[in-house]
């Protein structure tokens, strides 16, 4: 029989956990309670909020002697973190469930987050709207939305706790077989207008053997690829796709931060780069572009996205940046340059061509890499072209072939 860890402030929040452990479990599952509140539960728990804060190397009682809710929650979020992955490697649940609002979902989101993909975790909250990064990360955290405050059991609170909880009865009974394969990992970076480059490269390694996961490059897709090839998953790195950079630097709304484009040379992962989309910076629908990039060549992509064309100075800055990051490069590590175009709209006769904008990109870049490990090649096509993604794609097995070789010697 499968276990639903059931996260929350039992004592704030009673009646509702008692309400949603009772559901839970009518479906036949069975229920890990954990406290997590400062005060006594309104039932006892399985896992106290006193083991919680010890997780964190604190006390509870001196948690609620001091009367400092910011201080409580931010230490029983560490203890919450620290306790939900030993639970789940222990065997202890098989998916995680809490309800809460801008406190509550700040202090288990960070637990759950640690969980491994693919472990069924959801909350319910008041903020499971607008921008939800700071609660999901990079992980594969569901968060449901509330409608009404977590507060008291009412016709609108009961249809949506019922829904959360049949929604993880669901994931936890109804499992889909599991996809296997032994095949080696790629991972690669696209953005709508580099969609055909990717798909070429994509079909050429997998025709070779390969398996390429495909990495949306809006902000939270560049974070989670860099997060996944941190933690060793892949044999290498397509990342044909840098304009998250563009966003970090401008101000757009698609930016990764500041570590983009480090994991793979922290790791020596085998990478081929290029400079995909950096002929733009991204904003919501166009009446949300900021009023002082209202005169700057803009371009509706659709009725959400709208695009602004980077000016020379802008890449100068990128390929300054985008320098500096392949610096780091240890080995294994190529940059590949489209001179015809950086995008499916930076091309003669498209909107965002710019041939003054590219040329000053190109050449930051060849004057500013200066470590000898990055092979820097230029090719006489757009980026889209069947041929450029596909010498890409080949240029990266030989640089996985290259450094298995070495390990092998």
């Amino acid at each position: 029989m499968k276990t639903v860890a059931l996260i929350g402030t039992f004592d704030t929040k009673g009646a509702e956990y008692s309400y949603i452990k009772k559901q839970i479990e009518k479906l036949g599952l069975n229920v890990l309670t954990i406290h997590v509140g400062v005060f006594e539960p309104a039932f006892k728990p399985d896992v106290s909020n006193q083991q919680v804060a010890k997780a964190a190397g604190s006390d509870i009682h001196s948690l609620a002697e001091r009367k400092d809710r910011a201080y409580a929650t931010e230490v029983l979020s560490l203890g919450v973190k620290k306790i939900v992955p030993k639970l789940y490697e222990e065997g202890r649940f098989d998916g995680v469930l809490s309800f809460g609002g801008t406190g509550g979902t700040s202090l288990v989101a960070p637990g759950m987050r640690e969980l491994p993909i693919g472990v069924p975790k959801i909350i319910v909250s008041t903020v499971a709207s607008g921008d939800t990064s700071p609660y999901i990360g990079t992980s594969d955290l569901i968060l449901i939305p509330s409608i009404v405050d977590v507060a008291g059991l009412n016709k609108i609170s009961v249809q949506i706790f019922n829904n959360a909880v049949l929604a993880m009865a669901g994931l936890l009974k109804f499992e889909a077989e599991p996809f296997s394969s032994d095949k080696p990992l790629i991972a690669a970076s696209m953005f709508g207008v580099t969609t055909p480059a990717v798909n070429f490269a994509r079909n050429y390694l997998e025709e070779r053997g390969y398996e390429v996961l495909v990495f949306h490059a809006t902000g939270i897709g560049g974070k989670t690829m860099e997060s996944l090839i941190q933690s060793g998953f892949f044999h290498g790195v397509l990342d044909l796709t840098t304009t998250e950079w563009a966003d970090e630097l401008v101000g757009g709304v698609l930016n990764a931060g500041p570590n983009r484009l480090e994991a793979a040379s922290k790791t020596q992962t085998p990478q081929v780069v290029s400079v995909g989309a950096l002929d733009m910076v991204n904003f919501g629908p166009y009446d949300t572009v900021p009023e002082k990039f209202k005169t700057r060549q803009l371009y509706k992509h659709n009725p959400t996205v709208t695009l602004m064309r980077t000016t020379v100075e802008e890449n100068r800055q990128f390929g300054e940046k985008i320098a500096e990051k392949l610096n780091l490069a240890e080995a294994y590590t190529t940059l590949i340059i489209p001179e015809k175009g950086v995008s499916g709209i930076d091309v003669v006769g498209e909107p965002f061509y710019g041939e003054k904008e590219d040329k000053v990109l190109f050449q930051t870049l060849i004057e500013q890499i200066t470590n000898p490990v990055v092979e820097i090649i230029q090719r006489p096509e757009a980026i889209n072209d069947k041929t450029f993604a596909e010498f890409a794609a080949q240029k990266l097995i030989t640089l996985i072939e290259e450094k298995e070789g070495k390990n092998n010697e």
